[in-house]
C-alpha cells in the first residue's frame, strides 16, 4: 500500500480514529504525576469534542464535505504514478556490446562477435549472449580480414575478450529510450539504476521530517499546494537533464514534494471531514485515488515510450490541481489553533451555506481553544525504549513495519522484470491493491487485529517462497503467486496502521506512528537493492523477501490484541508485550511503565488495593 510504504498516517476507525487526529497537539511528557497526566489527557478531548460540538449542525455529507471529499483524493491521484513511475523511466531494455558501424567485420563475425556465457537472470541457465562483453575487436578483425570462420576455423574459447568500449546496443521494441539506456546505466554502472529509486525515497525520507513542521506552521492548504507546484515543476526539469546525477537531485526533491502534499491532503481532510467520514476518507478514500494513479501509469507509459515524454505526460496533470485553490478550504482547526477564530467561523459559515443549513449566531466560544498551561515537557522517542513493555512492542512494530515496506516496494519496483508484458504485469500489480484495501476494511472490523496482521503476512511470505518452486515453463503460474504476494502485503500495511495506532497510549501515539513510519522509510530505501540481487540469482530477492515477511508474521503474534479494547490513555494502561497469552482492558490493569516513566519505586500494591484510573 503505497501510500502508507512512502507517508504517515494513521487508519483507524469508530472511536479510533476519533481520538488519534493529525492536529492532536504535541503529548505532554509523564514526569510527576498519573493525575496530571489524565487531567492534560481529559482536557485535550474536551477541546476535540468541543470542536466536533461547535459543527456539528453541519451534518457529516452534505455538499460541501463531498466537495472537500472529492477533491483532496483528487490530489492524491499524482502521487500514485509519481511514486512508481521509475519502474518505466529507469528499465532497462535488453542490450549488448556495440560494434561500430565502420569496422569492416565479415557478416559471421558481427554475429558471433558477442561471447555466450550463463545466463545469471534465466531460471533455465540457457547460455544467452554476453550483455558486458565482447570478442577483442582488434583480434577479431584480423581474423576476419584472413577470412577465416568463428567456431569452424578458430575456436572461440582462446578468443580474448574486452568490455564494452563502444558503449551499448539497446532493444528498442519496448522502450524507445529510458535513463539506462541514455546514460549507460548498465555492466559496471548498473549499481546506479537502484540507487536512483534510493535517492527518491531519501527525499521522501526529508519530506517527511519537514512536511509536519511546515504544515503546522503554514497551515494545511499552503503546503499542500507548495508542495504539489514543487513536485509538479521539478519533475518537469527531469525532462531536461543531461546527466544521471542531475536527474538524481531533481528526483530527491520530488521525493520531498511527493510525501508532503500527501501528508498534507491527508491531515486536512482529517480535520475538516466528520468522524465517520474521515474514516473513509483515511482508510478508502486516499488509497483507492492512489490506485487510480497507479493504474495510469502502466496506460500512460504504454503510448508513451520514450523517457522524457513520459515525464512531461505524467506532470503536466500537476497543473490540474491548480483551481482547486479556490475549492479546497484552510483547516479550521489549525485556524483556531493559531487564533484566528474570525477566519475559522467564515469558512464554516460558507459550508453552511452550501449545504443549505442555518448557522448558530455565534459557532466558536472565544475561550473555546485555549488550554492549560503547559505543565510537564513532550514526549520523545526515548519514550518508545524506556521500558520493557513499552520497548517490546516498539521493536516489533518497527521490524513489521519496515519488512512490509521492503516487499511492497521490492514486488512494485520488479515489475518490469516478469515475464511477459511489462506494462500488463504493472497494471496487474496496482489493480490487485483494491481489493487488498477492501479486505483489510471487512478485517478491521470483524477480525481480531493480531490474527489479521499475522495471516496477511503469512499468505505473502509464503506466496513469495514458493514462486522458486515453479518450474521455468509455468511464468502464469509464477506471476500469479507474486501478484497475491503483493495483495497479501497490501492488506497488511493497511491493517497495520490502524493496529499501531491502537496499542500506543494517547500521550504516544503521535510520535509512535511516526516513528513506525520513519523504520519504513529505511525499508522504501533498500528495496530497489532487492530487486538488483536478481542480477546473481534471479530467485535470492524471493526468498529474502518471503523469508523476512513470514518472519515478521510470526513476530506479530507476540503484539497484545487491540480489537475491543479500550484506547490507552498513559503508558501504563497499554496491553502486556510479549500479548500472544492474555488480554484485558487497562481498566484491571496496573504496569509496571508508569513507575518507570516517573522515575519512582513504590512497594507494589495489593491487587485487592488497585482502583481502576480516572478517566
Amino acid at each position: 500500500m503505497p501510500c502508507q510504504g512512502i507517508f504517515p498516517h494513521t487508519h483507524t476507525q469508530g472511536a479510533a480514529f476519533s481520538e488519534y487526529t493529525p492536529n492532536s497537539p504535541p503529548s505532554v511528557s509523564l514526569v510527576n504525576s498519573a493525575p496530571l497526566l489524565r487531567a492534560r489527557s481529559c482536557t485535550d478531548r474536551q477541546s476535540m469534542a468541543d470542536y466536533e460540538t461547535s459543527v456539528a449542525f453541519l451534518g457529516e455529507w452534505g455538499r460541501f464535505q463531498k466537495q472537500v471529499f472529492s477533491l483532496l483524493c483528487l490530489t492524491v491521484v499524482p502521487n500514485g504514478f509519481a511514486a512508481l513511475s521509475i519502474v518505466f523511466l529507469a528499465a532497462t531494455p535488453a542490450h549488448r556490446c556495440r560494434v561500430p558501424a565502420r569496422v569492416n567485420l565479415s557478416a559471421a563475425w558481427r554475429d558471433s562477435i558477442i561471447p555466450l556465457e550463463a545466463a545469471q537472470e534465466e531460471e533455465s541457465g540457457a547460455p544467452a549472449r554476453s550483455k558486458c562483453s565482447r570478442y577483442n575487436l582488434e583480434h577479431v578483425l584480423g581474423l576476419s580480414d584472413r577470412g577465416l570462420l568463428p567456431g569452424v576455423d578458430v575456436n572461440l574459447t582462446g578468443v580474448p575478450t574486452e568490455g564494452c568500449l563502444d558503449g551499448w546496443e539497446y532493444d528498442r521494441s519496448v522502450y524507445l529510450s529510458t535513463i539506462t539506456s541514455e546514460w549507460d546505466l548498465v555492466c559496471d554502472n548498473r549499481w546506479k539504476n537502484p540507487m536512483t529509486s534510493s535517492v527518491f525515497f531519501c527525499g521522501v525520507l526529508a519530506g517527511s521530517l519537514i512536511s509536519g513542521q511546515l504544515s503546522d506552521r503554514y497551515g494545511r492548504k499552503i503546503v499542500l499546494f507548495v508542495t504539489i507546484a514543487v513536485q509538479t515543476v521539478f519533475s518537469l526539469l527531469q525532462f531536461f537533464s543531461t546527466s544521471w546525477a542531475g536527474f538524481c537531485a531533481l528526483f530527491f526533491v520530488v521525493g520531498m514534494g511527493h510525501i508532503s502534499n500527501f501528508v498534507a491532503a491527508f491531515v486536512l481532510g482529517t480535520e475538516i471531514l466528520g468522524p465517520r467520514v474521515r474514516t473513509i476518507f483515511s482508510t478508502m478514500g486516499v488509497n483507492l485515488f492512489f490506485c487510480a494513479g497507479y493504474l495510469m501509469l502502466p496506460l500512460m507509459a504504454f503510448f508513451i515510450r520514450e523517457w522524457r515524454m513520459l515525464v512531461l505526460g505524467l506532470n503536466l496533470t500537476g497543473f490540474l490541481c491548480v483551481p482547486l485553490w479556490w475549492f479546497i478550504p484552510e483547516s479550521p482547526r489549525w485556524l483556531l489553533s493559531q487564533g484566528r477564530v474570525e477566519e475559522a467561523e467564515a469558512i464554516v459559515r460558507d459550508a453552511a451555506k452550501r449545504n443549505k443549513i442555518q448557522p448558530p449566531p455565534v459557532i466558536f466560544s472565544p475561550l473555546q481553544n485555549k488550554r492549560p498551561p503547559e505543565e510537564k515537557k513532550s514526549h520523545n522517542i526515548c519514550d518508545l525504549l524506556r521500558s520493557r513493555n513499552i520497548r517490546g512492542i516498539s521493536l516489533t512494530l518497527w521490524l513489521v513495519w519496515n519488512t512490509l515496506t521492503i516487499a511492497y516496494f521490492a514486488l512494485s519496483l520488479n515489475t518490469a522484470n516478469l515475464h511477459g508484458n511489462a506494462y500488463f504485469n504493472c497494471f496487474l500489480s496496482a489493480l490487485v491493491e483494491i481489493p487488498a484495501y477492501i479486505l483489510s476494511w471487512g478485517l478491521f472490523r470483524w477480525v481480531s487485529r493480531r490474527l489479521s496482521l499475522f495471516s496477511t503476512l503469512l499468505m505473502g511470505g509464503l506466496s513469495l517462497l514458493c514462486i522458486q518452486l515453479i518450474p521455468a515453463n509455468l511464468t502464469h503460474l509464477a506471476i500469479t503467486l507474486e501478484m497475491l504476494g503483493k495483495f497479501a502485503v497490501a492488506t497488511a500495511f493497511a491493517v497495520v496502521y490502524a493496529f499501531t495506532a491502537e496499542l500506543y497510549p494517547t500521550v504516544l501515539r503521535n510520535t509512535a506512528v511516526g516513528t513506525c513510519s520513519m523504520a519504513s522509510r529505511v525499508g522504501s530505501i533498500v528495496a530497489p537493492y532487492f530487486i538488483y540481487l536478481r542480477s546473481y540469482w534471479v530467485s535470492l530477492p524471493y526468498i529474502l523477501m518471503g523469508s523476512l515477511t513470514a518472519l515478521a508474521g510470526l513476530l506479530s503474534l507476540l503484539l497484545p490484541e487491540s480489537n475491543g479494547m479500550p484506547l490507552p490513555e498513559t503508558i501504563a494502561h497499554m496491553q502486556h508485550f510479549p500479548g500472544c497469552c492474555q488480554k484485558a482492558p487497562y481498566s484491571a490493569t496496573h504496569t509496571e511503565e508508569n513507575e518507570e516513566i516517573r522515575g519512582e519505586r513504590k512497594p507494589p500494591a495489593h491487587p485487592q488495593t488497585r482502583s481502576s484510573p480516572d478517566i
